[in-house]
Formats: structure tokens, C-alpha cells, sequence
């Protein structure tokens, strides 16, 4: 006799196939047919992209870094951006994928000064985590950089974005202003949390 309310985790989820039914040179779509509790099968859709790394970096004085200065002793550096996808511009931190051979600490590091010009002499992860995982498989790590001198942007062909400085004691009710974006909240959160900020 089947049981009739099966627990998840007593069962092993087998996958039946796995189909790319696309890729971009960015990220892959496809899904896998997976074997459900009660017997059924259904088809879970994804999409598979790169790692990458969203970067907190609070500076002092920074007009002394070549940066926008700002009414207050302490900033975050963020980056104003369009995204086409939701056709919205967007405060964010910076951000980027993670190359091979990188680890998050390095790629977060190398994003900084390619967006912002800054280069970070300290940079540690905070936390690495999944995300969206009901459709994505994407990996997000977040690291604090300090101990600043000024760098050299070098922006991607088709990246158009200006680099801001936000008040410290303001940068997480500005990354929950519409349009607000999860890697900025998530950022800024768990960098609070564990006593950076």
C-alpha cells in the first residue's frame, strides 16, 4: 500500500532525464523530469548561470578616492544602472560573475575596480548561498572589502553605469525603495548582520 502523505525527504527524487533545450553563452534553459513521492512525474524547469559575487564596500571621505562625495562620514559605494530586464534603473552594489579559477573574495575584488576604480586591499566572503532555487541554479557570494586606494575602471562593451555613494546610515532603506533588487537587500543585510557595518 502507498503512503498516502509521503515525507520528502524519505524519498529520492530521481531524475529521469535532463534536457538543455537552450543555451546563450550566458546561461543554459532546460528541465529535468523527476520522480515524484506519490509515483507522478513532473518536469522542473531552469536556468543555469555562473557564479557571481555582490560586493559591500563602505569608504571614508570618498572624494578622496575619486568617488562622489556625500553628506556623511561613511558611504556605501553602489553603481546606478539600467535593467533592461525589468526596465528599470537600479541603485546596486557591485557586482559580477565569477571567472574560472576565482573565488569569490577575488572576483568581488576584481568587479570593484573594474565598475568603481577602487582596489580593496582586504576582501572576505560573508556568506555564499543558492538562490531563487525554485528555478534558478545560481550561486551568490557576498564579501566585505576595506583598506582602499584608487584603482582603474575598466568597464564590459555593454556595461553603461555610474558609480554613486549612499549615505551609510541610509544605503538599506534606499535598496528598499522601488525598484529594489536582492542581491543589494541581501548584501547589505548580512554584512549588518555580522558586524561590518
Amino acid at each position: 500500500m502507498t503512503d498516502p502523505d509521503p515525507s520528502p525527504a524519505d524519498h529520492d527524487w530521481r531524475v529521469v532525464e535532463s534536457v538543455t533545450e537552450y543555451e546563450t553563452g550566458w546561461y543554459a534553459g532546460g528541465y529535468d523530469l523527476v520522480e515524484l513521492p506519490d509515483g507522478g512525474r513532473k518536469r522542473y524547469y531552469w536556468a543555469e548561470l555562473p557564479a557571481a559575487a555582490v560586493v559591500v564596500a563602505v569608504v571614508d571621505a570618498p572624494e578622496r578616492l575619486g568617488l562622489p562625495s556625500v553628506d556623511a562620514d561613511r558611504a556605501v559605494v553602489m553603481v546606478e544602472q539600467f535593467r533592461p530586464t525589468i526596465r528599470e534603473l537600479c541603485y546596486e552594489l557591485p557586482a559580477g560573475v565569477v571567472e574560472d579559477g576565482e573565488s569569490y573574495a577575488e572576483a568581488g575584488a576584481r568587479e570593484l575596480e573594474e565598475e568603481v576604480g577602487l582596489v580593496a586591499d582586504d576582501v572576505e566572503l560573508v556568506e555564499s548561498f543558492w538562490c531563487s532555487t525554485g528555478v534558478l541554479r545560481h550561486e551568490r557570494g557576498v564579501v566585505w572589502a576595506e583598506e582602499f586606494s584608487a584603482g582603474e575602471r575598466t568597464l564590459d562593451g555593454s556595461e553603461f553605469l555610474d558609480v554613486r555613494t549612499v549615505p551609510l546610515a541610509t544605503a538599506l532603506e534606499l535598496a528598499r525603495e522601488p525598484p529594489a533588487n536582492d542581491a543589494t537587500i541581501e548584501g547589505l543585510l548580512l554584512a549588518e548582520a555580522d558586524g561590518y557595518l
